[in-house]
């Protein structure tokens, strides 16, 4: 059996699909440094659909609000003299490592250098509006007493949001005058492929990768086995064993019943119902 490879345009809209969603749930990632990895179902970094359905969530712990971060934390990897998620840590890390690589790379081969200008006496001047045009990417720059001494950040400056969004025009070849050149093909095979692992490792590390775990309650309305899945993107899913047997007031997927989006907090009404009649019981 042979494989197609992907047009330009597929793998082009796939980076720009993998880097969108890697600056959208990177405020949760810094959220999630900062508290202990739990195994409860789903994810407290998942939970965000329920703030967004009008629903309350907060840590017991801490009385912290657990959603999502966008537009609550600032959009920066900033020193973390104690975290307690080692794993998002690293990932953190290592995520912002290849983005800015990456873009320092790709500003090398496709963006044009400053325009400058030679006066009257010989001295070099450079073309301040284009230095300053705010879609260019600048390099971090070193002092002369040695290597690793950033003396800037450049463009780095502004975080890894930034640096997705610059990311992902340059894999769709967004035109701005004459600043870039198109991608070549190689690089933005390249491209594509540190973003999708970029992705990858966002979503492995708030446990968004396509995992699943058996809940403790059973269905409200059948009593049968309800399984909980988290999937790329963030959006969870949970299913009943029992198949069209279940009276649940949801659609059958695949033969089981399925909540998602709105139809969870239902789900999670009921369920709560459920364990308050079995606790009058006993």
């Amino acid at each position: 059996m042979t494989t197609t490879a992907p047009t330009l345009e597929t793998l082009a809209r796939q980076a720009a699909d993998d880097l969108r969603a890697v600056r959208e749930q990177w405020g949760d990632l810094l959220a999630a440094i900062e508290r202990p990895p739990a195994t409860e179902w789903p994810p407290r970094e998942t939970r965000g659909f329920l703030d967004q359905l009008g629903t309350a969530d907060h840590n017991e712990d801490d009385e912290q609000p657990t959603g999502p971060t966008v537009g609550r934390l600032p959009l920066t990897l900033r020193e973390h003299p104690a975290p307690l998620n080692l794993d998002a840590l690293d990932a953190a890390l290592s995520v912002e490592a290849a983005l800015f690589a990456s873009c320092d790379a790709l500003a090398e081969r496709v963006q044009r250098p400053i325009r400058t200008w030679i006066g009257l006496c010989g001295s070099i001047t450079q073309d301040d509006d284009d230095r300053t045009d705010p879609a260019r990417w600048h390099l971090p720059t070193v002092r002369d007493i040695g290597p690793g001494n950033a003396a800037s950040a450049g463009s780095r400056a502004h975080g890894l949001h930034w640096a997705a969004v610059w990311l992902e025009g340059r894999a769709l070849d967004e035109r701005h005058g004459d600043l870039f050149a198109p991608t070549p093909p190689p690089v933005l095979d390249a491209l594509a492929g540190v973003a999708a692992h970029a992705r990858r490792t966002v979503e492995r590390a708030l446990q968004r990768d396509g995992r699943r775990i058996a809940l403790d309650t059973p269905c409200p309305w059948c009593a049968g086995q309800l399984t909980g899945h988290t999937r790329p993107g963030g959006e969870p899913v949970v299913t009943c064993a029992t198949g069209e047997g279940c009276g649940a007031p949801v659609i059958l997927d695949h033969g089981r019943r399925s909540w998602r989006g709105a139809e969870l907090v239902g789900l999670w009404v009921a369920m709560e119902a459920a364990k308050e009649r079995e606790q009058q019981r006993a």
